[in-house]
């Protein structure tokens, strides 16, 4: 299994939100690149960023820390938060990203997923946040008519070979993650599953790596010290 360890980008400061919610957000870094590199350095070959100011807007205002995070490690980089156009996606690309996942879009404006398919393949993942069933957007402030099951099988049909899936009841609470939900997931389709919310100790790591799970992000368990993340990159090996 794949360990992607985070970073949430907001005003280019490493930062992390509880359930999502914006009021309640902790600053762990000014420096987000060195948390890159302390990543790397424990043996993390990926890493998950999220632009959380371009998730409520569309914008791009972290793309300097993406870049700089791309062009100074080695790591396997993807990026989502806001990301609505073809252009936002080159912009991406361009500056070495190597994934760009698709949240609010990919339920918004299907036209245009299909189209980042079509042209870029696996360098496009789709996001999958859910709350209370359905698929939320938006930075999570807003929820759709698609229930997690319904999307997941229309990604499918488009030709999605990765997801990741976020519970966002479980984001930052540090309760575990919702093993019964990726469990489902692998059991019922043909994608690749990152699990995302809760992650809060090994344990979790080896019980969604038993269920099937193909990669998952450590977030605020690492950076409260809960995850050593050496011990879990060995521990999934």
């Amino acid at each position: 299994m794949k360990l992607f360890p985070a970073i949430d980008l907001f005003d280019g400061k490493a930062v992390r939100l509880y359930k999502g919610d914006y009021e309640q957000m902790t600053v762990y870094s000014d420096n987000p690149l060195q948390v890159a590199l302390d990543f790397e350095k424990q043996g993390a070959k990926y890493i998950h960023l999220v632009d959380l100011e371009g998730a409520k807007d569309g914008t791009t205002p972290n793309i300097k820390t993406v870049e700089a995070i791309a062009k100074n490690t080695s790591l396997f980089v993807e990026i989502g938060g806001g990301i609505r156009s073809m252009q936002t996606v080159e912009k991406y690309l361009s500056c070495g990203v190597d994934r760009v996942i698709l949240g609010t879009a990919a339920v918004n404006d299907q036209e245009f997923l299909k189209k980042a398919i079509a042209k870029y393949g696996d360098k496009i993942a789709v996001g999958v946040d859910v709350k209370d069933g359905f698929v939320a957007i938006k930075g999570w402030l807003e929820k759709s008519n698609y229930t997690c099951m319904e999307f997941c099988a229309l990604m499918q049909s488009y030709g999605v070979k990765y997801i990741i899936c976020t519970d966002v009841s479980k984001d930052g609470a540090m309760q575990g993650a919702n093993k019964k939900l990726y469990k489902e997931l692998v059991e019922k389709f043909d994608m690749e599953f990152t699990a995302s919310g809760g992650v809060s100790s090994i344990e979790d790591l080896l019980l969604l790596k038993q269920n099937g799970a193909h990669s998952a992000i450590i977030g605020k368990a690492y950076y409260i010290g809960a995850i050593d993340l050496k011990k879990a990159l060995e521990a999934v090996k």
